[in-house]
């Protein structure tokens, strides 16, 4: 029978901490109703505070648990507290935005924690096994609140078809885990490390092909992005702002760790494969970009490119001399990512209606005139998107191509560079609706949007000051995963 230390559990406290108050949050929303409506998104936010003081802990610590099923260190600590981070800000936007939609349910915020303890847990696994259990434990709840504004028949249809296509992809990666398994004889990171010189060359890179289409899935990485347009548009805004950055970040934690821990002895084969699809993420993602009048998918193709992005730094795995700078850009550019995300979310939920109203391009001529601050916002949240300084998006292209570079993949760098000149179309498009088009938006009086949008735009701003700083805390932090 196997033992279980003190350290195991100091490992997974923040876990339990967070699952734990989710079931607590199940009874109390028995009684939500009765006690008003702003108790759950309160109680939610403790407990997200809670548990980041506890991540927050662990920070420097260095350890395995659970037989190494489970890894402490900086880098998974880094991934937990910007997915806290997220939640907390998703509270923010949601409180009132679903009061006015008519779609507010105590279940939203426990549904959002459960998935949030999945994103932790995905950062933190060191078995391909646990990698499997986080990934249903993020993506259920996900599928649930994709499908939260009922009767709305277009959210109806987002729950489905990301059900469907998710429940796709993870057979794939359990076909890639059974494959890894064939060839070394275990699904344990260490392990599987151990037995890479015996194992059995053709199972061991097919398998992590499959892992990797898996989590392209999750990252929305082409071509397994079909599912992001239609989810991301027929799904509440508060929820899509939360899978955009959640699912991101949780399915590139993996990614990375399986990759730089487990496969770097596969490169040579896997190298290309990651270089195809960065290519093919970043043209697909940004040429549809421009083809779309409705904001929501617009901002789902944009997200969909910043995965190319993202996958540009991990293609560039196989070199030693950019796999610490590589995990960095990576884990910056989401901080980068997840402000812009956020405050552009957020702007789009103060001109949202029901029945769709408020989501095309035509619904923000004007605004510049009519909501000064919340267009000012969206300007910079654009610009920072696009990676123009000075934005902390800049900064995050600016390692990103950085890392790219090191690794002497000057092509793809230059298909990046290319790409984010397409992308100023259709960024820049938005602010020259907003600025130089006649219209009267309607434009709801939320202080917590206004607030929100404000106070990220100031911070992409205000931190591409401090992004050496910044950019040094994120390597520090992942110097404990080699």
């Amino acid at each position: 029978m196997p033992t279980f230390t003190a350290l195991d559990f100091q490992i997974l406290l923040p876990q339990i901490v967070l699952v734990s108050w989710a079931c607590a949050l199940l009874l109390v929303s028995v009684f939500a109703r009765r006690a008003g409506p702003g108790l759950m998104p309160l109680l939610s936010a403790l407990g997200l505070l809670v548990t980041g003081i506890f991540v927050a802990f662990q920070f420097n610590l260095e350890a395995e648990g659970f037989g190494g099923m489970l890894v402490a260190d900086g880098f998974s600590a880094f991934l937990s507290l910007l997915v806290i981070f997220g939640g907390l800000l998703t509270i923010v936007l949601s409180y009132n935005y679903l009061q006015r939609m008519d779609w507010a349910k105590p279940e939203y915020y426990v549904l959002m924690l459960f998935s949030i303890s999945g994103m932790m847990l995905m950062g933190a696994a060191g078995d391909l096994i646990v990698v499997f259990l986080a990934l249903e434990l993020l993506s259920i709840p996900l599928y649930v609140l994709a499908a939260f504004a009922y009767p709305d028949k277009r959210s109806e249809e987002a729950g489905l078809k990301y059900f469907l296509l998710g429940a796709f992809a993870s057979g794939f990666l359990l076909y890639g885990v059974a494959l890894v398994y064939a060839a070394t004889g275990s699904t344990s990171f260490t392990q599987i490390v151990a037995a890479l010189a015996t194992a059995q060359p053709l199972y061991l890179a097919t398998g992590a092909g499959l892992i990797l289409v898996g989590l392209g899935f999750k990252v929305a990485a082409v071509p397994f992005h079909m599912w992001t347009p239609d989810v991301y548009q027929g799904s509440p805004t508060s929820v899509t702002a939360f899978m955009a950055l959640g699912a991101k970040a949780a399915g590139f934690a993996a990614l990375v760790r399986i990759l730089l821990v487990v496969f770097p002895s596969v490169s040579a084969q896997l190298t290309p494969v990651l270089a195809g699809l960065t290519v093919a993420t970043l043209v697909v993602g940004n040429l549809l970009a421009i083809a779309q009048s409705n904001v929501k998918r617009m901002l789902a193709y944009s997200s969909i490119s910043h995965a190319g992005f993202l996958l540009m730094a991990v293609s560039a795995y196989g070199s030693d001399a950019a796999r610490f700078d590589l995990v960095a850009s990576v884990l910056f550019y989401l901080l980068a990512f997840a402000l812009a995300s956020f405050g552009s979310w957020a702007v789009v939920m103060a001109l949202e209606h029901k029945e769709g109203r408020g989501l095309e391009f035509a619904d923000y001529a004007g605004l510049g005139r009519k909501a000064p601050g919340l267009a000012a916002a969206m300007v910079v949240f654009m610009l920072s998107f696009t990676g123009v300084p000075p934005t902390l998006g800049f900064a995050g292209k600016f390692y990103l191509f950085r890392t790219v570079l090191e690794a002497g993949q000057v092509g793809l760098a230059l298909v990046g560079v290319l790409t984010s000149l397409v992308s100023a179309y259709y960024y820049l498009r938005l602010i020259v609706v907003m600025y130089m088009q006649k219209g009267t938006p309607k434009v709801h009086d939320d202080r917590s949007l206004a607030w929100t949008a404000g106070l990220t735009a100031a911070a992409t701003v205000v931190l591409f000051l401090f992004a050496q700083p910044l950019f040094g805390w994120a390597a520090q932090a992942l110097l404990k995963i080699f």
